[in-house]
């Protein structure tokens, strides 16, 4: 696997876990269209590697994302309405790609997590909040729409809520967002998001990938799938899964009583 070259991005790569850090600090981590190009690119170049088994996504200089860029809005304003829907969409297609990536995606989240930001917390697997977070959905505030994060915030938090704190871009914290079920852990301190983060990568490592991929596929697949066929393809994959290498290694580890080979 070759990463690209970034330069709104920083990345690591540790222990099967890509860590990815939006690097534009100076504008509390706004998503800019390179960022976006940016993120899109490491996603393809992850995809297919089974050795990255997450995906750590997080700001630098203690914001998450304060939503999208202005100068890139100035810019297109120059140029007419067909450069706001090419921008606006291009975010979309992130949020799509984040949300369907094999590996699990782990959001990290403090500061501004605002309009763009906010949205890619929604299509996280896991999302780990530092309880003063301010998160909300300032667009219409600004006389604009939530208009690619807005699918993503109803299926993450449900239709009540998502037109409740879209109607009137109020603002909340980490605790609050817990409570909405926007995220799933909210800490007091910094050092808990860190401590909470290391266990949830140790419990995502006693996963097979596959597995867990195949079962986060599966997952999505319940929004749209008819029922029928959704169990029909379960049971196809099920029995693939039983016979093939991850379903012999984890059959033989149990019986064995030791860990499987990708939890060594």
């Amino acid at each position: 696997m070759t990463l690209p070259n970034c330069e709104t991005l920083l990345l690591e790569q540790a222990a099967g876990v890509l860590h990815i850090t939006l690097n534009r600090p100076d504008s509390r981590n706004a998503m800019s269209l390179a960022m976006v190009e940016e993120l899109r690119a490491v996603l393809t170049a992850v995809r297919t590697d089974s050795s990255v088994r997450a995906l750590v996504l997080r700001g630098a200089g203690g914001h998450f994302c304060a939503g999208g860029d202005i100068k890139d809005m100035a810019s297109a304003r120059a140029t007419g309405s067909d450069a706001y829907r090419s921008l606006n969409r291009a975010f979309g297609s992130l949020l799509e790609e984040a949300q369907a990536q094999p590996q699990v995606l782990l959001a990290v989240l403090e500061g501004a997590v605002l309009g763009g930001g906010f949205g890619l917390a929604c299509v996280s697997d896991i999302a780990i909040a530092h309880a003063s977070a301010q998160f909300g959905l300032p667009e219409t505030s600004l006389g604009v729409l939530p208009a690619q994060i807005a699918p993503f915030v109803v299926k993450r938090i449900g239709l009540t809520q998502a037109r409740r704190l879209a109607l009137t871009a109020a603002r909340f914290d980490g605790a609050e967002a817990l409570r909405l079920g926007l995220v799933h852990f909210a800490e007091a301190e910094t050092a808990g998001v860190e401590q909470r983060l290391a266990e949830s990568l140790e419990q995502i490592r006693r996963c097979a990938p596959g597995a867990n991929a195949r079962t986060k596929a599966l997952l999505l697949a319940t929004e749209d799938e008819p029922l029928s066929d959704l169990l029909d393809n379960a049971a196809e994959q099920f029995a693939a899964a039983v016979t093939g290498p991850e379903g012999t290694e984890g059959t033989l580890a149990f019986v064995q009583k030791r860990k499987p080979t990708w939890a060594q």
